[in-house]
């Protein structure tokens, strides 16, 4: 997950020596820095799967010290997600202009492009410039032809994040989060939402505020981290996406969801609408079969939105079983600070309020 710069004292010694001398052989590369070992480590703060931290160096000019990224993996997230798929990802999205580029990898961790750009605030999430912004570039994303098999994930990866969940919980913690039960569910979910012409893109997954940049001269923004990115309804992405508006994790408590900031009705409607808007002619006339077909109405605009935010809507109990069974797995493998087990019991008691409403209680 995304990561903000923090003031915390320089911890160098976090990082070892095969990290700093892939660090300073790229900074030898460049003539402007004085030294490529008087490298500065400032740890960033708000990343939950990776330790993340930006390093700089004194250059000769009166300019802009040079900066590099480097990510740390997090302990045990083989379970989320294959990392040389992820890095395949990360690759494909560079050589596109989506994201950073990668500078080295080593063992535990790559160095990447620094963006000079800023990252999102949860504020910015809510402001009507940005969100607009936001809908333009996932809309990009989601249309981006990514190789492999172009199918929802979803599911499986529910599945497979079960069998974790399972493995690694205590009796307690699977009484008290109803694992028993949750394999039902996920079939009750999958047959519920899935519909054999819903839209299928290249989604995130994982589109909360610390992943998203923007450049404050040309106002462009960049969506990074993509280790959970894979093919997925496209309505699940923009229902995780809302579902992150209710998070701060930059807070005291960074693991508290606030609900009450979930968008309203005409925030979300705007932002489908902007989505949809910046289809292309095809990707249209594929939105107008999916989201028409249902209604059959001459005038596509306000159905096809409609339609969209429906399923939307039913998609953020899809997002709260994932990162509920997410925490409970992270507490588990992740050494982080942060309360994974109550963030996760947030998420699947949200699911459990919403559920009913949304697609009834069989």
């Amino acid at each position: 997950m995304g990561a903000n710069e923090t003031n915390v004292e320089s911890k160098e010694y976090r990082l070892s020596r095969e990290v700093k001398e892939a660090l300073q052989a790229i900074a030898s590369e460049w003539e402007d820095v004085i030294d490529s070992k008087a490298l500065q480590v400032i740890p960033l703060k708000g990343a939950m799967t990776n330790e993340v931290f930006q390093i700089k160096w004194p250059t000769r000019e009166s300019g802009p010290s040079r900066k590099v990224l480097v990510r740390i993996y997090g302990e045990g997230v083989g379970i989320f997600f294959d990392r040389e798929d992820e890095i395949r990802t990360f690759e494909f999205m560079s050589k596109h202009g989506h994201g950073p580029l990668l500078l080295a990898r080593f063992g535990n961790g790559r160095i990447e492009e620094f963006l000079h750009a800023r990252t999102l605030s949860a504020s910015d999430l809510r402001d009507l410039v940005i969100s607009g912004r936001i809908a333009t570039r996932m809309k990009e994303f989601h249309g981006l032809d990514m190789p492999g098999v172009k199918k929802a994930l979803l599911w499986d990866r529910l599945r497979k994040w079960l069998v974790a969940c399972k493995r690694l919980a205590s009796p307690e913690e699977a009484k008290s989060f109803r694992l028993d039960v949750m394999e039902m569910e996920i079939n009750l979910l999958e047959k519920s939402l899935f519909k054999s012409d819903e839209k299928i893109g290249f989604c995130h997954n994982d589109l909360q505020y610390g992943n998203i940049m923007m450049d404050e001269e040309t106002k462009a923004i960049t969506i990074i981290d993509y280790e959970y990115a894979c093919y997925n309804p496209v309505a699940y992405d923009i229902a995780n996406h809302f579902c992150e508006m209710a998070a701060d994790y930059h807070t005291d408590t960074p693991h508290i969801m606030d609900y009450s900031k979930y968008p309203g009705v005409e925030e979300r409607k705007r932002f489908v609408k902007t989505y949809m808007s910046r289809s292309g002619v095809e990707e249209r006339k594929r939105f107008v079969k999916t989201y028409m077909s249902r209604s059959g109405e001459e005038q596509p605009s306000d159905t096809m939105v409609k339609n969209l935010l429906e399923d939307v809507e039913k998609y953020t109990l899809a997002s709260h079983l994932t990162w509920g069974l997410w925490g409970i797995i992270s507490e588990h493998v992740n050494e982080i600070d942060f309360d994974y087990m109550e963030y996760a019991r947030q998420r699947l008691n949200q699911y459990w309020l919403t559920k009913q409403r949304l697609i009834g209680n069989p």
